[in-house]
C-alpha cells in the first residue's frame, strides 16, 4: 500500500514543551491517521525526528510498503538522505533507530515549504496548545527501542576522549654549591712593641758658669 506522509514537529523555548505530528493520507486524499505527540522537553529537532520515527510506526501498522514523505525541515531531510552529517549524538540515536524502523519498506521523503506542510503543523501547534497527545488512529502500541549504550566517563560529544598528560618543564639542575673555601688560618697577634729605653742620663755635671 501506498501512503502520503506529512510531518512537523516545534518547540516552544528551544529546548521547552513541544509536540510531534504526522498526517497520513492514502494516495486520493483520504486521511488514514494522524496525531499531534505531546513532548514535555524537546528541542526543534527532537520534535521533527519524533515526527518521523511516529510517521514510520504508523504507517507499518497501516501495512503500508511505501511512503511518500514530506517535511519542512531540511536538516531532517538532508540528515536522512546522508547530504548533511548528525554530529549530535542524541540525534545519531534516533536516527538510527529511524533506519531500523525503515528497514524492509520503500521510502520517498523530500523538503518542501511551511506553506505546503500546513496540516501536520497546526496539530502539533493543538497538541502543544492542550499540553497533551491529539489524534486520529493514534499509535496505541510502541515498538520496543533498544536501551541505550551507557557512555564511559570519558566520553563527550559522544567520543572517547582520554586525559591529556603532559610533562612537567623540566627545571634546571641547581647549580653545585662551591665548596666552602677554607678559613684562613690567624695570624698570630703581633707582640707589642718593645718600650724604647730612655737613654741612660750621665752624672748631673755642676753648672760651673752659672749665675755670673
Amino acid at each position: 500500500m501506498q501512503v502520503k506522509i506529512n510531518i512537523d514537529g516545534g518547540s516552544r523555548g528551544n529546548p521547552g514543551p513541544g509536540a510531534a505530528a504526522y498526517v497520513i493520507c492514502s494516495l486520493d486524499g483520504k486521511i488514514l491517521a494522524q496525531e499531534g505527540y505531546y513532548l514535555p522537553h524537546c528541542t526543534n529537532n527532537q520534535a521533527e525526528y519524533t515526527a518521523l520515527k511516529l510517521a514510520l510506526i504508523k504507517a507499518k501498522e497501516l501495512g503500508a510498503t511505501e511512503l511518500f514523505i514530506q517535511s519542512d525541515s531540511q536538516l531532517l531531510v538532508k540528515q536522512y538522505l546522508g547530504e548533511y552529517k548528525i554530529k549530535h549524538p542524541d540525534l545519531a540515536a534516533r536516527m538510527a533507530y529511524i533506519r531500523r524502523l525503515a528497514a524492509g519498506v520503500i521510502i520517498h521523503i523530500e523538503h518542501v515549504l511551511r506553506h505546503l506542510n500546513k496540516a501536520p503543523d497546526a496539530l502539533a501547534n493543538k497538541a502543544m496548545d492542550a499540553k497533551q497527545s491529539l489524534g486520529f488512529n493514534p499509535i496505541i502500541h510502541f515498538p520496543p527501542e533498544e536501551p541505550a549504550q551507557p557512555q564511559a566517563e570519558n566520553t563527550v560529544n559522544g567520543v572517547e576522549v582520554t586525559p591529556v598528560v603532559r610533562k612537567p618543564a623540566e627545571t634546571p639542575a641547581p647549580a653545585p654549591e662551591a665548596e666552602p673555601k677554607p678559613a684562613a688560618k690567624a695570624k698570630p697577634a703581633k707582640k707589642p712593641a718593645a718600650k724604647k729605653k730612655a737613654p741612660k742620663q750621665g752624672p748631673t755635671q755642676l753648672d760651673l758658669f752659672g749665675d755670673l
